[in-house]
């Protein structure tokens, strides 16, 4: 009986002591800032990167992995007969890494389930570490690829803007209306919908938004029992993330993660963004 290896890339919001707690194997994308390429998470933090991001006046640019890369990784872990990898990734809507790993799945001769998780941040997280425990269970490949489906299907994600200036600078809305909404101090609001975001309120302010994520969570998790909760910022606690994560706590879900967002993410929001997720069943 071979064992079973976790693979995922580096916009999950585990930490790297976690990640090395599960035994979960981090293939990172790239970064270009200001004339430099790091490497998420090795060469450059995500508090160090949101510092530098504000001193360039271009959008900084990401990569995936390439698909050498996710080949190394597979048959560096598949020494043994039997040995299997599930390749878990952010969501293909968003990035190529998913493909990029699917592409390396087919250039090697390792047994490798690709899973886009349809997700980003805690939401990858959140099937990462259910991965984990059904491996340490027992459970067969097969069988988690299928918990994965049903953890997918009851994850729900939001992420708030705080400033419009890095959705200008990307092309993703025209610079009068960012102005215009900037002036306005407009808050957009979306969720991830087949994993693309997708717009769906549009608030005033920092109250406002926490007030319209906390409703739908208590909408959304009415007779179901929380699993899991999340709030990923671009330094966006103090002002979105705190506040929501006390509504959370005082509602009766104590065990809300947090974490500063990866750059690939805090790259398209800007500063003081945050993403607010949960899993519930």
């Amino acid at each position: 009986m071979g064992r079973i290896h976790i693979v995922t890339d580096s916009t999950c919001d585990l930490s790297n002591e976690e990640l090395q707690q599960l035994n979960i194997h981090v293939v990172p994308l790239t970064i270009q800032l200001g004339g430099q390429t790091y490497i998420d998470r090795v060469e450059i933090g995500q508090e160090e990167f949101l510092h530098k991001m504000a001193e360039v006046k271009e959008l900084p640019k990401s990569s995936q992995p390439a698909p050498g890369k996710f080949v190394e990784i597979y048959e560096s872990l598949a020494t043994e007969p039997g040995d299997r990898i599930i390749s878990i990734h952010m969501t293909g809507g968003m990035s190529g890494t998913v493909q990029s790993a699917r592409q390396a799945a087919e250039m090697t001769d390792v047994d490798v389930t690709v899973v886009d998780s349809f997700f980003i941040a805690w939401g990858l997280a959140f099937q990462l570490r259910e991965a984990a425990k059904l491996r340490e269970e027992g459970a067969s490949v097969e069988d988690i690829v299928a918990r994965l489906d049903v953890v997918r299907a009851n994850t729900r994600l939001f992420v708030v803007v705080d400033t419009l200036e890095n959705l200008m600078k990307g092309g993703r809305i025209g610079r009068g209306m960012g102005l215009l909404g900037s002036f306005l101090n407009i808050k957009p609001i979306a969720t991830m919908d087949e994993g693309s975001l997708l717009q769906v309120a549009k608030v005033r302010s920092h109250k406002q938004v926490v007030k319209y994520c906390f409703e739908q969570y208590e909408q959304e998790t009415a007779g179901k029992t929380v699993k899991a909760v999340g709030i990923s910022h671009a330094d966006g606690m103090s002002t979105m993330g705190q506040p929501l994560k006390e509504l959370i706590e005082q509602s009766g879900f104590t065990n809300v993660d947090t974490a500063f967002t990866c750059p690939i993410i805090s790259t398209h929001t800007g500063p003081g963004a945050i993403g607010f997720m949960y899993f519930a069943e």
